[in-house]
This record gives C-alpha cells, structure tokens and sequence, in this order.
C-alpha cells in the first residue's frame, strides 16, 4: 500500500485515468492510492469513505450512514445502495419516541443503526474488485498514528474484519459477505462485535439491540430522476430530501437563466423561490416509501411542474410555505400556509479510466460526548432526529423505518454517459447548493474548480430536517429568508430586499461541495473541492 503522502493533494485536480474529491486530504490520497493500484471508482471511493470516517469524524462515523450513488460502465447503469440505518425494530421503543419525543444531545437513543460497514461491503461485493483488506489499509494506518481513545479500539473492530475475510473460505464476494456478518452478528460462531455493539447501547440506555444489527441491509434501488435541459438527473429516492433536486430543477427549466445574468438579483430571486415550493413539498410528502406513499410520478409531472412554475412572481418574495397538491393537480394544498418562523457530513466523488462514477455522502453529526466509541471504537450519531413524531406524518417514526434524510449524493448524465458528480456537506443545503453548482454548470458552462468557488446562496425557508417535534410549523426557521455569502453587491442585496427577501449574509461558506465533471469527447475528468469548506481533490499519478 502506498502512503499517505498528502503533499500532492490540492483542491482541484485533472486527469484522463482517475481522480477522488473528498474531505480530508488524507481521505483523498486513500482513494488515489487504490486507483494507482489498479482498482476501480467503486473500491477507491470505499477505501476514501472509510479513511473518512477517522479523519472527518463527527462529520462521519462508522456508526452513521452513507448513501451511495454508482454509474457502472460495464452496465451502463445507475444504482443507488441506501446506506441508511433504521429505527429499531421493537415497537416498545417506537412508543417510547412517541411519548417521550426523540431525544438530542448526547443521548444514544438518537442512533440509528449503524449502516457504513453494510453499504461498503455492498458496494465491494456488487461493483468492486478488491477487498476489504485492500480497501481498509490506509484507514487502519491513520487508526495507528491517532490519538483519540476510540482509534485503537476501532483498529482493533478493523482487523477482526479482515481477519474474518482472511479466514473464510470461498471466492471474493463470500468472504466479503463474511465481514458484513461479523459486523452485523449473522455469523454461525463469531459473533462478538455485534454482542459488543448491543453492551455499548444497553449501558448507555440505548434500544438497539442485536437483532436490529443482523436484519440491517443495504437496499439496492433505482434512482429518481429528472431531466434538464437534456441532462438526466440522478437522485436517491424519498427517504432522502433528494428528489427536491429534481423538482426544483423542473422548474427552473422553464425560464431562461443565462438571459437574466449569472448571480443577478433575478437570477437568484427564481432559484430562492423554485427552492422554496420544492421544499414545501420535501417537508409535506416525503418519507421512507417502504412505509409510506410518496406521489414522485406526480411530483415530477409535466403537469404538476407547469402548475406550480406559475406560483414564481419574479417581483415577490412569499413567506408562506406552499405545498402543492399533486393528487388534485391544484398548485397549492388546501391547508394553512402557516408563516415559517444548518449539521455534521463529508463528501466523496470518484472517477476512473473505464467510466465509473460514484458519488457518496457520508454523515452521523456524532456527539462531542461520549466519543470513547464503547469497546469497538464505533461511534453513534443523531439521524433519528431526521424522523419526527406527529401521528399521521409521512415521516413519522416507525420501527425499522429509515429517517428522510438530508444526505443527497448527485450524478448527472448526458447522452447516457456521466458527465458530473456532486457531494455536498450541510444538512438542509445540501440540494440547494448542488442546484447552485448544476446551474453554474449546465447553464453557464463552467468547469468545477469555478463552480465550487462562485459565491452561493440559499434560503432557510423550510422545516428543519434535525427538529423531530411534532408541530412541525414550529420547526420552520426564517420565512423569506435568503442567505447570501458576503461577495454579492449591494445593488443586488437592495433589490432583493425590495422584492420582501429578508437577507443574511455569510462570511464563511455555505455547504461544503465537491464535483467532478467529465468531458467525454476529450477524456479528461476535472475535480475540485471547494478550499474555503476544507475540501480536496486529487488525480491519479499525482
């Protein structure tokens, strides 16, 4: 295995066999170090996910979740693996959220299971070529050199894992489902990190249990999608906010950007505003589909997206949330449009030389306390406060339903060949700043390093995807808000406060993105991370 030598990691990079784009730049030479060694996008964004979860940590745990996005060029197709825990299965914790609300801080009942090490695995299993001892190899060398109390004994939690790969017999993909079933507690006799996950809930007064840990899968779905201006959109499905992507981009279609100027004040009016009917419909119709109906076809109709574009008054600024209602085909749903009153996750984009593409999120927003990761060194996050408890709810919490989370990875094909790929970290702007990166680059054609350093904005006019409270009105945050980062102007600042924006500004950056973008007549794959959110990128041979 090559080293960890960060020196040739920038924050932007180009090359015809293979780039990675992350957080960390030791998470970004892990992926190179595997695409220098021969493996694909697939093994390398693993190898960079799982180094990600040691450097990036509180961003990313092995105890959160990563939902995975994968072009696969043999079969020139797009596959999303779910990557998100579910709430436990036992209905007396279910009544217990019900009751009692689900909790914050550092309080483990907000943990979900954890999902990383199934969704790895899948990936390896379904897309890659190497093992879990390849791809764990410069995780485990970050694990020795760190210093935090839960290093070791997640090192310790690894090498069982490889142990259990190295011991099994059988061709790759049944040694790999090995490791999984080690994790997980499904082995036939060694069961011990699984019986060591359930003592760490049980002491910190958590409900999961060993049972929750060995039904866990990684579902394999298709995508939702959308087109724009002859680009097809790729999104996880309803269980995450992405589909909002794609709505917000139906809208959009309908108006000629280019024509009012790139981050002019119109401009920006009709994205904040294509944002905030998206949105609406986010916080009133998505949810987990296995448990709930989600109206996607509707949601994504011509139809639908006509009605609603209407809604746009280029000269007002509404503060109302607008949710639509697709059933009826009527543009706004008969309820009160109440008066509206950002969390933890890296990034992973990966290109290689034989046209696979992966883009992956991953998150767990861990707790500053307790992080002594019990005696596996696996630490828990806080994405059941992505679930609420109003009764009725399409994202009310159930047993084993999995949280309608933020995390939101995006591909983007043209002519049925992947031509972008995007990851953003920042909760709620996730979709919103993917959208100020799509536009800069479909509409504007620009390359990623200037897509991920253009100056963004976004609005605030939504629920909030970490509140669980079950008024949700109460969980809105600012009506009409529009938060721009400080380069804008104050011509423009003036204009939209005039149309009834109320704006904030950012001296810091809003979402954390990386992208790639491929030029398919050329060959050659661009990379960028944006510098200011501390993300990198890096091409093979560098």
């Amino acid at each position: 295995m090559a080293n960890l030598n960060t020196n040739q990691v920038g924050w932007k990079a180009s090359s015809r066999e293979g780039v990675v784009a992350a957080g960390s730049a030791e998470s970004v030479m892990a992926g190179v170090n595997i695409l220098n060694d021969g493996g694909n996008a697939v093994d390398a964004a693993i190898a960079t996910i799982l180094a990600l979860n040691v450097t990036d940590h509180g961003d990313c745990s092995i105890g959160g979740e990563v939902p995975i996005l994968i072009y696969d060029a043999e079969t020139q197709s797009v596959k999303v693996l779910s990557g998100q825990g579910r709430a436990p299965l036992s209905q007396e914790s279910v009544s217990w959220y019900m009751k009692n609300g689900i909790p914050g801080g550092s309080d483990i009942k907000m943990a979900p299971v954890p999902s990383v090490v199934d969704s790895c695995i899948t990936a390896l299993q379904l897309y890659g070529t190497r093992t879990f001892s390849d791809v764990v190899g410069d995780a485990l060398k970050l694990l020795d050199a760190g210093t935090e109390i839960w290093h070791p004994k997640l090192a310790h939690t690894f090498r069982r894992l490889v142990e259990e790969e190295q011991i099994t017999i059988g061709v790759r993909e049944q040694k790999l489902q090995s490791v999984a079933d080690r994790f997980y507690g499904r082995h036939k006799s060694r069961n011990d990190i699984a019986e060591e996950l359930e003592a760490d809930y049980l002491s910190k007064g958590g409900f999961l249990r060993r049972a929750d840990l060995a039904a866990h899968a990684t579902t394999v779905e298709e995508p939702v999608t959308a087109t724009y201006r002859g680009h097809v959109i790729y999104k996880c499905g309803p269980w995450t906010q992405g589909p909002l992507l794609c709505q917000a981009l139906r809208l959009l279609e309908g108006f000629d950007l280019t024509s009012f100027g790139h981050l002019s004040s119109d401009y920006i009016h009709t994205i904040v505003e294509a944002t905030k009917l998206a949105m609406a419909d986010r916080d009133y119709y998505y949810g987990d589909p296995e448990f709930i109906d989600v109206p996607l076809d509707l949601l994504l109709s011509d139809e639908y997206s006509d009605m609603r574009r209407k809604l746009i008054d280029m000269e007002t600024a509404y503060m109302q949330a607008r949710p639509g209602d697709p059933y009826n085909m009527q543009p706004i749903k008969e309820i009160s449009n109440f008066r509206p009153g950002i969390g933890g996750t890296t990034t992973c984009v990966v290109a290689d030389r034989w046209g696979n593409v992966v883009s992956a999120t991953p998150s767990a927003n861990v707790p500053k306390s307790p992080r002594d990761g019990g005696t596996t060194g696996v630490t828990f996050g806080n994405r059941l406060r992505s679930l609420n408890t109003e009764m009725g709810h399409p994202n009310c919490i159930q047993a084993g339903k999995r949280p309608r989370s933020t995390l939101t990875p995006t591909l983007i094909l043209k002519d049925e060949k992947p031509i972008m790929a995007i990851s953003v970290a920042g909760g709620d702007l996730q979709d919103q700043v993917a959208l100020n990166l799509i536009v800069n680059a479909i509409d504007f054609n620009m390359f990623p390093h200037s897509c991920v350093t253009a100056p963004r904005f976004a609005t605030t006019h939504h629920q909030d995807s970490f509140d669980p409270n079950p008024d949700r009105e109460a969980t809105y945050k600012k009506a009409g808000s529009v938060l721009l980062k400080e380069d804008f102007d104050s011509g423009i600042k003036q204009d939209l406060r005039r149309r009834g924006h109320t704006i904030k500004t950012s001296k810091s950056y809003i979402g954390r993105p990386v992208m790639l973008s491929i030029d398919q007549e050329e060959g050659t794959i661009y990379a960028a991370g944006d510098p200011e959110g501390g993300r990198h990128a890096a091409a093979m041979g560098d």
